[in-house]
């Protein structure tokens, strides 16, 4: 093993003890046969996150809430999304298949400035801007260059906490796309093979990690702890273990079954990391028959949205899904959501703003 790429594990894995502390999630693409594409990915959060789920549908006009210089656009896709904290759109996808995930990642550092030819962008609104312009990762990673925006994070609403996330993207294709930013500047991992991602460390440290436990052998051992790169050694062993198959409700299934192996049991408790997060939800989106299924872990609900059903049209109402209350979902859930105001982006306050100069 070279002494580089030892150096990068072990401190991929010292990291990986410091995470325990932070946020965590795991997210995972699943390639199977006759074009069966499918990301799912865990929600794990230290408190409850009120989550809801939406239809947005196309032609809406929507705002970067970044103050001035905010990028303005009209979704040209409709899209199913789960919103947190009622500040930001966490995960979703569009009618083409295009996903989005965030997640946690406690080394992010966003430009100090933003340069002058490019449109601000809250990173509450960070992976619906995606959703809303784009139907595969290749346009959506192109388009950072011909229309960069910049992205400028603030407190989780109600806090003192600094938001730091990475995004990920992929498409009907199978294709991926990682998007963090280190000391202020944005690093793109693009391609199929990047169908694992979790927290911290830094993407490419993550990938020394996997490369390290695909030596091992996962038949033989595979790390067992909630820590970010023991839970993406097993994710990326088993994504790619579980059969190829062409069979939408059996890929789903086994998506969910590699989501169950990495997801953090409730209300658990470690000594020493009080913040270790458990998993709230857990999403598969199938990218091909344009199904996303949902499954909260304090109800046991799964249900799933067609997005083939859902009215996304052009002057079609916004609508959220009644949840919180005790209802109980399964099956097809389209017929259940109900109009409503649309979804407003948590804005970057105006201290941060001036700090942008």
């Amino acid at each position: 093993m070279p002494a580089t790429w030892l150096n990068r594990v072990v401190l991929a894995l010292s990291l990986g003890a410091f995470s325990m502390a932070a946020q965590a999630c795991t997210r995972v693409v699943y390639h199977g046969e006759d074009g069966l594409n499918i990301t799912g990915r865990t929600m794990d959060w230290k408190d409850p996150m009120h989550s809801r789920l939406w239809l947005f549908p196309a032609g809406r006009k929507e705002n970067g809430a970044a103050g001035k210089d905010s990028a303005e656009w009209t979704a040209r896709y409709g899209s199913v999304v789960v919103t947190s904290l009622h500040a930001a759109v966490s995960d979703g996808m569009n009618q083409k298949g295009l996903n989005a995930n965030l997640l946690w990642l406690n080394s992010s550092k966003y430009p100090d400035q933003c340069p002058a030819d490019a449109k601000r962008l809250a990173i509450s609104a960070w992976a619906q801007y995606f959703l809303d312009n784009f139907a595969t990762v290749d346009a959506a990673v192109a388009s950072l260059k011909t229309h960069p925006v910049c992205l400028i994070s603030a407190p989780i609403p109600g806090t003192d906490r600094f938001t730091t996330l990475h995004l990920s993207l992929s498409d009907a294709s199978g294709n991926s796309a990682i998007l963090e930013y280190i000391d202020g500047k944005l690093v793109v991992h693009a391609g199929r093979q990047y169908q694992v991602m979790t927290n911290d460390p830094e993407y490419p440290q993550q990938l020394a990690v996997a490369q390290y436990w695909s030596q091992i052998g996962g038949t033989r051992f595979l790390p067992g702890t909630n820590q970010a790169p023991d839970r993406f050694a097993r994710a990326d062993f088993y994504i790619h273990a579980i059969p190829k198959t062409a069979n939408n409700q059996q890929g789903v299934a086994q998506v969910f079954s590699v989501l169950n192996n990495v997801s953090v049991p409730m209300g658990i408790s470690t000594p020493g990391h009080p913040n270790i997060s458990t998993t709230r939800w857990r999403v598969v989106a199938d990218q091909k028959d344009l199904k996303y299924y949902f499954n909260s872990t304090s109800s046991l609900d799964l249900f799933w949205v067609n997005l083939n059903k859902a009215d996304l049209r052009p002057g079609a109402p916004v609508k959220m899904l009644p949840m919180g209350q005790g209802q109980v979902y399964s099956g097809d859930v389209v017929k259940d959501f109900r109009p409503a105001a649309q979804f407003r982006f948590a804005p970057v306050p105006p201290e941060v703003l001036r700090n942008l100069g």
